[in-house]
């Protein structure tokens, strides 16, 4: 996953004028803010109301807000500095190469979690409070930021063993090819993420045509779990789009030669931004439950201003 795939190489980025970067980064940190601005409303809600610190939905529903906050913040000040600063000392650039990797890796992961558990409680209610418990959703949580690590810190092992110290020390573009330039990291790299692509993909296939088929399909809250899967389909096809970000872009060079920066900026929208605005959609707006509290808790603070 390339976690700042908007960054493009010197003369690329000077093809852009100064008014042209000024209203990308404006654009980029406008909808960073308002992103961020609402799953801190959401964040927020979670914390003053008890009732979904016992639910394994809301649980993990809230650790995609805050791992997706982490990753759109990291992205942006990345695009930031890519037209600013521009270059990085590189162990800073490691460690923030390293945590937007984190939280993109968590993002698919923890969106195959949040199907199995819409499975469960629509094709095992009555078992659906034994298995789903608060315990194991902490555990489970713990899993995916382990599995994440496993896939990324390599990364940076690899590197410590084949660069010289001096490396550590230079000045590069912020990319994670610039720091982790190993040929070896990008065969791991392809093969973690079809791994992960594939596991998945047969989850959220799987959980779906499960719900689809379960006895209760012509029941409500059957057909709302197959859109919140639907919606979490499209969502990890937004994310996915993040695994093949190197072919794209050649893609794009060939295709729009003339408009290249235009391109990459409209793709790290579509990839980077558009796959964080979709969870409070699916849970902010059409779960009741979160609904509900969160509309008194946004005319509470109404009322008081």
């Amino acid at each position: 996953m390339n976690v700042s795939s908007a960054n493009v190489t010197v003369s690329d980025r000077e093809a852009d004028s100064f008014s042209k970067a000024l209203t990308k980064n404006v654009i980029v940190v406008v909808l960073g803010i308002s992103i961020n601005y609402i799953n801190a409303g959401l964040i927020h809600t979670f914390r003053k109301h008890q009732i979904f610190y016992t639910n394994p939905r809301y649980i993990l529903f809230i650790h995609l807000v805050v791992n997706d906050m982490t990753q759109v913040t990291l992205t942006i000040i990345l695009f930031v500095i890519s037209y600013t600063i521009y270059k990085l000392n590189v162990s800073i650039c490691c460690i923030f190469i390293l945590l937007a990797l984190f939280t993109t890796e968590n993002t698919p992961l923890n969106l195959a979690c949040m199907a199995v558990e819409c499975y469960i409680a629509i094709c095992l209610p009555l078992r659906h409070m034994q298995i789903c418990t608060v315990k194991r959703t902490l555990m489970l949580i713990g899993l995916i930021w382990t599995t994440s690590m496993l896939s990324v810190l390599p990364d940076l092992f690899i590197t410590l063993a084949t660069e010289p110290l001096d490396f550590f020390h230079s000045r590069v573009f912020c990319l994670r090819q610039t720091v982790f330039p190993n040929p070896l990291i990008i065969k791991k790299r392809d093969l973690t993420y079809t791994v992960f692509l594939v596991i998945v993909w047969l989850v959220i296939f799987y959980t779906y045509f499960r719900i689809l088929f379960t006895a209760k399909t012509a029941s409500k809250d059957a057909k709302k779990a197959r859109n919140t899967i639907l919606l979490h389909g499209f969502q990890l096809l937004l994310c996915m789009a993040t695994y093949i970000t190197p072919l794209l872009k050649d893609a794009l060079r060939q295709w729009f030669p003339k408009n290249y920066t235009d391109s990459l900026f409209a793709t790290y929208i579509i990839v980077q931004i558009l796959p964080r605005s979709i969870s409070p959609i699916i849970y902010g707006v059409r779960d009741n439950t979160f609904r509900k509290y969160l509309k008194r808790y946004l005319l509470c603070k109404v009322s008081i201003s």
